[in-house]
C-alpha cells in the first residue's frame, strides 16, 4: 500500500516505490485541458490553475501527453527536442513549478516519452538530411537505398500506420522509414548513440522530479531490416509473418534489452522511477513489458475494446489478473484515451466493441463518425448510463485505473467537426477512410458559457459544441447525481477501501447479465449489464452509478456494497 501521509489540507507524496500499482492516473492532453495564456492552446499555466480540481477529484497521478516542441504533425507525438517544453505550452521553469505544485497536492507525474521516432525538425534529422549516404548522422535513423536505376523507387511497398507509403525519398537515391507520418522518421535503436541519448533524457526528467514515463509505441523500437532493399519483405509478406518475437518490425524479443537498460536508470532514484508501456501486442506477450526487469507495467486495452457485456468483462478481467500475476506487476484498466472514441459514445451506439487495434479506433464508432456522426444512431442517455456503470466497475478492480480527461464529466465524442477545423493527420492522409481522433481531443468545458466554456479567455483550438455548457464542471458542481460527483466519491471510496490486489468472483450474485466480485474487506461491486432490473443484493450501499429504487438494481448500473 502507498505511504501517503494524510494532513488536514493535503496529501503529501511519500517515498513508496509501489505507489503506481493501484493508482488512479488522470491523463491530461495538455493542448486541450486548460489555457492559462489565452491563445486557445492548453498550457502548463492552465494545468497549474486546475491542480485544486485534480486534488478534489482524488487522483493519485497525472499522465501528461507530449508537451515537447513540435510542429504538431501528430498532435505532439512528433518531437523536436526531448529535453525542452514547447514554447506555446510553457517553459522548463514552469514545468518545474508544475511538478512542485502537483507533488505538494499529493499528485505524482508521469510524462509521455516517444522513443520510436523523432520529428523531421529534430536536430539529428536535419543533420542527417545535410549529411551524405553512409554518414554517422544518417545511421541514427533507418535509411536505405531505393530500388531502380537511380534509387527512384522505394525500398519496399510498405504502408505507414497513417496511410500512404512508409518510405520517404530524400533526393539522393536514399529513403527513410517512418511507421507513422512522414514527419516522424523512425530511429535506429541498434545505434549506441540513440540508446545513450535516451538514457540522458530519462535522467533529465527524473532529475526534475518526474515519477514515471508512459512509453509510446513501446513494441516498435527494435527492428531487423536488411541493408539491401532487394532483401526486404513485401507488405503482404510482412502481414503474414507471425508476431512471435521475430517479426522484423513489431514486438521483437530484443526490444527488452533496451528496457533493461532503462530499468537500471529507474533504479538510480529513490523511489525508483516507473513506466508503463503502450504495447499493442498479443495478450500472452504483454507481461514481459510489465516485468520488474523492464518497464514495470503495460497498458491493458482489452476493456477499451470490449462490448458492454458481462461475459466479455469477466473474461478480460480474469485473463489480465492472471497476466499481472505472471509478470509480478499490476494490471492497468483503460476505457478511454486520446486515441479512441470516448466510451460514453461507444456504448451509446447500436453496435459496440470489436476494435481495430491497428487504427486505434473501434469499428462501429469509426463508421458512425465517417457517416457524419448522425444523432439518430446515438443513444446518448444509454451511452452515459453504461459509461458510468463501466467506470464504477473499473475503479473497483485491483490494479491501476487510467482515466482520460473529461470522462469524469461523462463527455461524449464530438463527432461533427468540420473538415477545415480538423487537425489529426490520419484524417488528411486517409480522408474518407479515417476521420481521425480530434473528437476526443476537443478542449474541456469548465464553465457553462463563455467563448470557450472556461477553457481560456478566447476561442479554443478545436471547436466546442453548444452542448458542452450543460456538461461543464460548473454545471455539475454541487449536483449529487452528476457524473463528476460520482467520480469524486468513487475515487474517495476507492482509496479508503483499496487493499490487496485480488478479487473473488461472486457466482451467487453473478448471472447472465450480472457481474459481481468481492475485494478484500467485504467491498463488493455488482454490475447489471442488461436492460431489465434485478434484485439489489444485500449490504450497505456505498455508491451507485444510477438511482436505486424499490430494492432493485436497474439495467446499465453498478453498485458498490459493503458486507459486514
Amino acid at each position: 500500500m502507498t505511504t501517503l501521509t494524510e494532513t488536514a489540507e493535503t496529501i503529501v507524496v511519500g517515498g513508496d516505490a509501489d505507489w503506481w500499482r493501484q493508482a488512479a492516473v488522470y491523463q491530461i492532453y495538455p493542448r486541450s485541458f486548460a489555457d492559462g495564456t489565452g491563445d486557445g492552446i492548453g498550457d502548463l499555466q492552465g494545468i497549474v490553475s486546475r491542480i485544486p480540481y485534480l486534488q478534489r477529484l482524488g487522483v493519485d497521478a497525472v499522465w501528461l501527453s507530449p508537451f515537447y516542441p513540435s510542429a504538431l504533425a501528430d498532435g505532439g507525438y512528433d518531437v523536436d527536442d526531448y529535453r525542452d517544453v514547447d514554447p506555446r505550452i510553457g517553459t522548463l521553469e514552469e514545468f518545474d513549478g508544475m511538478v512542485a505544485a502537483l507533488h505538494a497536492a499529493g499528485i505524482r507525474l508521469i510524462v509521455d516519452l516517444v522513443p520510436n521516432h523523432t520529428s523531421d525538425r529534430h536536430e539529428w534529422f536535419r543533420e542527417a538530411l545535410a549529411s551524405p549516404k553512409g554518414s554517422a548522422a544518417r545511421a541514427r535513423y533507418i535509411f536505405r537505398d531505393g530500388r531502380g536505376e537511380h534509387g527512384e523507387l522505394p525500398p519496399a511497398d510498405w504502408t505507414s500506420i497513417f496511410g500512404g507509403p512508409a518510405w520517404e525519398p530524400v533526393g539522393d537515391g536514399q529513403w527513410y522509414f517512418h511507421f507513422f507520418a512522414r514527419e516522424q522518421p523512425d530511429l535506429d535503436w541498434t545505434n549506441p548513440e540513440v540508446r545513450a541519448d535516451f538514457l540522458t533524457t530519462l535522467r533529465f526528467w527524473s532529475d526534475r522530479g518526474v515519477d514515471g514515463f508512459r512509453v509510446d509505441v513501446a513494441h516498435g523500437l527494435a527492428k531487423d531490416l536488411a541493408e539491401d532493399a532487394e532483401e526486404l519483405p513485401t507488405q503482404a509478406e510482412l502481414d503474414a509473418m507471425p508476431k512471435d518475437g521475430s517479426h522484423p518490425l513489431w514486438d521483437r524479443d530484443d526490444v527488452h534489452d533496451i528496457y533493461a537498460e532503462w530499468r537500471a536508470v529507474f533504479e538510480e532514484y529513490t523511489p525508483a522511477r516507473t513506466a508503463v508501456a503502450e504495447a499493442w501486442v498479443d495478450t500472452p506477450r504483454r507481461p514481459r513489458y510489465a516485468s520488474a526487469e523492464g518497464l514495470g507495467q503495460a497498458f491493458n486495452f482489452d476493456l477499451l475494446q470490449a462490448d458492454f457485456d458481462a461475459a466479455d468483462f469477466r473474461r478480460i478481467i480474469t485473463e489480465n489478473l492472471e497476466l499481472s500475476a505472471a509478470s509480478g506487476s499490476s494490471t492497468t484498466w483503460v476505457l478511454s484515451n486520446h486515441d479512441v472514441v470516448r466510451h460514453a459514445t461507444r456504448y451509446g451506439l447500436a453496435l459496440d466493441g470489436d476494435a481495430d487495434a491497428g487504427a486505434m479506433m473501434d469499428v462501429p464508432s469509426k463508421g458512425w463518425l465517417l457517416a457524419g456522426a448522425p444523432e439518430s444512431e446515438l443513444d446518448r442517455g444509454l451511452g452515459l448510463r453504461r459509461a458510468r456503470a463501466a467506470s464504477l466497475l473499473e475503479l473497483a478492480l485491483p490494479g491501476s485505473a487510467y482515466l482520460y480527461q473529461g470522462e469524469e464529466l461523462g463527455l461524449h465524442e464530438v463527432g461533427d467537426i468540420a473538415d477545415e477545423a480538423r487537425q489529426d493527420p490520419s484524417f488528411f492522409r486517409n480522408k474518407g477512410v479515417e476521420v481521425g481522433r480530434d473528437g476526443c481531443r476537443v478542449p474541456l468545458p469548465w464553465t457553462a458559457d463563455g467563448p470557450s466554456f472556461g477553457f481560456g479567455d478566447g476561442p479554443a483550438h478545436l471547436p466546442q459544441p453548444a452542448w458542452f455548457g450543460a456538461v461543464s464542471v460548473e454545471a455539475q458542481e454541487g449536483d449529487p447525481a452528476s457524473t463528476l460527483t460520482m467520480y469524486r466519491e468513487a475515487l474517495r471510496l476507492r482509496r479508503q477501501h483499496q487493499a490487496a490486489e485480488s478479487l473473488v468472483w461472486d457466482d451467487a450474485l453473478s448471472a447472465e447479465d450480472v457481474l459481481a466480485f468481492e475485494r478484500p474487506g467485504g467491498w463488493v461491486s455488482v454490475t447489471n449489464f442488461g436492460d431489465a432490473a434485478v434484485p439489489l443484493p444485500e449490504g450497505e450501499v456505498l455508491l451507485a452509478s444510477g438511482p436505486l429504487e424499490g430494492g432493485v438494481l436497474p439495467g446499465a448500473t453498478t453498485v458498490w456494497l459493503q458486507r459486514a
